[in-house]
């Protein structure tokens, strides 16, 4: 649900999710100032994301995915792809990075930060872009896997994307592709122009990356059945 306090009612020529914007970017702004006026800045570091893309179904009050494809509810990349911001005056230099990364990568990267050791109690699907963060070297992550609940709908690996399931919008009945779908998000960020049939060579070298994957996967308990006892099914 959105929310705008009094102070940010008609702030924005955007309307009620225009408020919202302003008043979350005014709430961090305050978070911000009082890191700076205790004179921790170089000490701390900020990062900004999203947990999906807009979810467009609400119109105007959903917000806006921009040229990428779809919205929150599909791993299209409106509802995969997000903005990160890092704020670390003296470390993170001023710029931008188009190199893919994941909310997974942040455990690890925050253990990388903080010279402690990372958990090995577990295998951890995020890797450390500490090296990205603070600009002396790229990210380590080459691939990204598209999941809904525990089902694997797409594989990225470099600038290629294949999808072998998908849904048009949040709620939307899901189609499985015999021939799964293949875009190249650098020169088709809009996922507009499907490339299985001329890149089969393509499509078998992401199956094998999505094969290796799913064999390394071990079955657990699902945790959102403990949070969310009565879920929906499409509250995956």
């Amino acid at each position: 649900p959105l929310f705008r306090s009094d102070p940010f009612i008609d702030r924005s020529e955007r309307g009620f999710y225009g408020d919202v914007i302003e008043e979350i970017d005014a709430s961090v702004g305050k978070v911000l100032d009082a890191v700076r006026e205790r004179g921790l800045s170089e000490n701390t570091i900020v990062i900004f994301s999203s947990d999906n893309g807009p979810w467009l179904e609400y119109g105007d009050m959903g917000g806006s995915a921009g040229l990428l494809r779809a919205g929150k509810g599909t791993t299209f990349e409106g509802g995969m792809r997000v903005p990160t911001i890092v704020w670390w005056p003296g470390t993170a230099k001023p710029g931008v990075v188009t190199d893919p990364g994941a909310t997974l990568d942040l455990l690890p990267t925050f253990c990388a930060l903080a010279g402690v050791a990372a958990p090995t109690d577990r295998t951890l699907d995020g890797a450390d872009i500490s090296g990205r963060i603070r600009g002396n070297s790229a990210s380590p992550r080459d691939t990204v896997f598209y999941y809904r609940g525990d089902i694997l709908y797409a594989v990225r690996n470099g600038p290629w994307k294949m999808h072998f399931r998908s849904r048009p919008r949040s709620g939307a009945k899901e189609t499985i592709h015999e021939i799964p779908l293949l875009y190249h998000l650098e020169r088709d960020p809009s996922e507009k122009k499907d490339l299985a049939k001329k890149h089969p060579e393509i499509i078998e070298r992401l199956r094998a990356v999505a094969e290796a994957h799913t064999t390394t996967l071990k079955p657990v308990e699902n945790q959102m059945v403990k949070v969310l006892p009565k879920k929906k099914p499409d509250q995956d």
